[in-house]
């Protein structure tokens, strides 16, 4: 039956591969609690309190705590920073800093990163709390204040490549078994009389295509005997060989009998009756690039 339309080289499969980054860091927590806060207030900006050294990332670090700001804003906020005392300059870190309550509850808290270049260097939050907040909530707190500062200090990347070896799938050859089966006539059961030639096939494949038929095959109350050729009376020869191609292999034969006019849109008839919306679609597309000044007054519409 030839070569069909549509047909494309099968797609190649490539190598595929992927890397995973890796990032391992130390993390430790320090509660720096200031008591007797009443006593610090109006200690002036710039005045600090500082909590003992932890030891986090092979590093030394403390909480430093500004009562009063770290500069001078009228005494409008209170300051709060992590600042590294000891350890490799470079380090990458992120962090929280959180302001609590006797309870454990929290009232302000930030997150930041930081490179700290140098020792001696900090980083933090000039503006951690307005100091109106914080002296209602030492009030109700026994006149302290919990600074806690949750440190996680980068300490290397790695990469690693994951190579994938994908096996080549085969292009489907569905088709070509269909097509093979049809020419072979392997299990055929079913004989089609169409003109003075005939079409051995099977019932069940030509149901599954077409909901016509499957009723006129499978359909207990309207299929004949099964041992008895069905004649065609409606078609010829050329149209129901197009018709089972079509049926057998999703696509049509190739040939220049087939892209004339009227065998087309006697194909989309047959489409339609037997309910293959992708037959009658595809003899649509021919038809309408078949259009032009020659056939433009006979073509139907």
């Amino acid at each position: 039956m030839g070569n069909t339309f549509g047909s494309s080289p099968a797609k190649q499969c490539v190598l595929e591969t992927w890397s995973t980054s890796f990032t391992e860091g130390d993390t430790a927590a320090h509660s720096f609690q200031v008591t007797g806060f009443s006593l610090l207030d109006g200690m002036g900006a710039g005045n600090l309190v500082s909590s003992s050294t932890s030891r986090v990332g092979d590093c030394d670090w403390d909480i430093t705590f500004y009562p009063d700001g770290w500069k001078v804003d009228g005494g409008a906020h209170a300051s709060a920073f992590l600042r590294l005392c000891k350890g490799e300059p470079g380090v990458q870190t992120n962090y929280t800093l959180s302001l609590l309550g006797k309870d454990g509850q929290v009232f302000e808290q930030v997150n930041l990163e930081h490179i700290f270049k140098s020792t001696g260097t900090f980083w933090g939050y000039e503006r951690f709390v307005k100091k109106s907040k914080l002296q209602r909530l030492v009030s109700r707190n026994d006149d302290c204040v919990t600074i806690r500062c949750v440190l996680t200090v980068m300490r290397n990347h790695r990469t690693e490549e994951v190579r994938a070896f994908i096996i080549p799938t085969p292009p489907s050859n569905l088709h070509k078994d269909f097509e093979r089966m049809l020419k072979d006539e392997e299990g055929v059961d079913v004989t089609f009389i169409v003109g003075d030639k005939s079409f051995r096939t099977h019932r069940h494949v030509l149901a599954a295509r077409s909901p016509a038929f499957r009723v006129e095959l499978l359909d207990p109350t309207t299929k004949e005997d099964p041992t008895k050729p069905v004649n065609v009376h409606d078609m010829t020869s050329d149209i129901f060989e197009a018709l089972l191609h079509f049926m057998y292999i999703d696509a049509l034969p190739h040939g220049s009998d087939l892209e004339k006019n009227a065998v087309l849109w006697r194909l989309l008839a047959i489409g339609d009756r037997y309910e293959l919306d992708r037959l009658v679609t595809m003899c649509e597309g021919m038809l309408c690039q078949n259009i032009n000044e020659q056939t433009v007054a006979t073509t139907q519409l």
